[in-house]
């Protein structure tokens, strides 16, 4: 049995694979920046995009693991 989830993904892999690479790249950049405008709405006070995409940016090298290789590498 097939889930709506799986025709769901079926669909959008298939609207993917319709469109070039400059469209696709098109739709990666238009999702990134209403994600960007959505996470601005939603804190008070509303940040101007700059300072919004530094603290997403702050945010996830703050849950990142240290790299082992690169405190070799650094000291």
């Amino acid at each position: 049995m097939r889930s709506v989830a799986d025709a769901l993904r079926r669909e959008d892999r298939a609207a993917l694979s319709r469109l070039t690479p400059a469209e696709r790249v098109a739709l990666a950049l238009a999702l990134g920046a209403r994600d960007i405008e959505l996470f601005r709405k939603s804190q008070t006070p509303v940040p101007m995009p700059a300072e919004a995409l530094r603290t997403i940016e702050r945010r996830r090298q703050a849950g990142r693991r240290p790299s082992a290789c690169m405190r070799d590498i650094i000291g």
